[in-house]
């Protein structure tokens, strides 16, 4: 099954960070990204809803034989994965906010946490929190509204700068000299955070820890596909195709992208 492909979804665009990652590690894998537009923004959902529309997610990709699924959206990580890990014989690869790594290099013990209101409630979340950050301070801070932002193509506006900048500046008032993304669409808003923070703050996100993970697992089941051609991408979205577009502008031209309603 070395030529099935990976599955990747999240409640919208932003796990493309993810699939980026990915692609550029293994680009000879198969993948499918499945955008769950149509009912973004999961973070301000139920628990129970997050993992039902996770299941259905799952449910989805699975169809599509898929060997491995990244659950490429922390809110959907942190409220379902244990329920999906239970209940489908598929390996799952989650998405954390990297805590561990920004307490490790903190040296002002004091580390900010930009991430939804679903991840932020999570048990997952702060078991991590408790586990990693001994002696840290961490800044817990909710993104409200961003998300929308960034699926309407809308990350570099005056309206993501302003929200922003409210958001950064408790963390910056505390001292903070770590930042960790918690949120897959987020990275998506680098330009902004490089305009708004010091230069001595690093800006932290699990996209690159994930693609490597994701092929250690594939090593480890002796499903790596080991071709030397390139692999097949194909996105699929329950709303506007044009806005995973905009998204994919660097993406080779073979990429598909199709709207399904799911």
């Amino acid at each position: 099954m070395s030529d099935h492909p990976i599955g990747i979804f999240d409640s919208g665009v932003g796990g493309t960070s993810i699939w980026k990652e990915i692609h550029r590690l293994m680009p000879s894998e198969n993948t499918i990204y499945l955008a769950d537009s149509k009912y973004a923004p999961y973070g301000e959902k139920s628990e129970e809803h997050i993992r039902q529309l996770s299941i259905k997610n799952t449910e989805f990709l699975l169809d599509r034989a898929c060997k491995l699924i990244v659950v490429a959206c922390n809110t959907a990580t942190t409220n379902a994965i244990d329920h999906l890990r239970k209940n489908y014989d598929v390996p799952f690869i989650g998405i954390e906010p990297a805590i561990k790594p920004a307490a490790l290099q903190s040296r002002s013990k004091t580390v900010g946490v930009l991430a939804t209101k679903g991840t932020l409630g999570s048990s997952l979340f702060h078991s991590t929190s408790e586990n990693h950050a001994h002696g840290i301070k961490v800044i817990e801070q909710e993104g409200t509204g961003l998300v929308p932002l960034i699926e309407a193509g809308k990350a570099g506006s005056s309206e993501a700068r302003t929200l922003l900048k409210k958001y950064l500046e408790p963390m910056l008032e505390s001292g903070m000299d770590h930042l960790v993304l918690g949120c897959t669409h987020y990275p998506y808003l680098m330009p902004l955070l490089n305009e708004l923070l010091p230069g001595h703050i690093r800006v932290i996100d699990s996209g690159e820890a994930v693609a490597r993970q994701t092929r250690a697992v594939l090593e480890r089941n002796g499903s790596l596909n080991r071709s030397t051609e390139s692999g097949k991408s194909v996105f699929y979205t329950n709303t506007h195709v044009s806005a995973l577009k905009g998204f994919l502008t660097e993406v080779d031209s073979t990429v598909v992208i199709s709207h399904w309603d799911f």
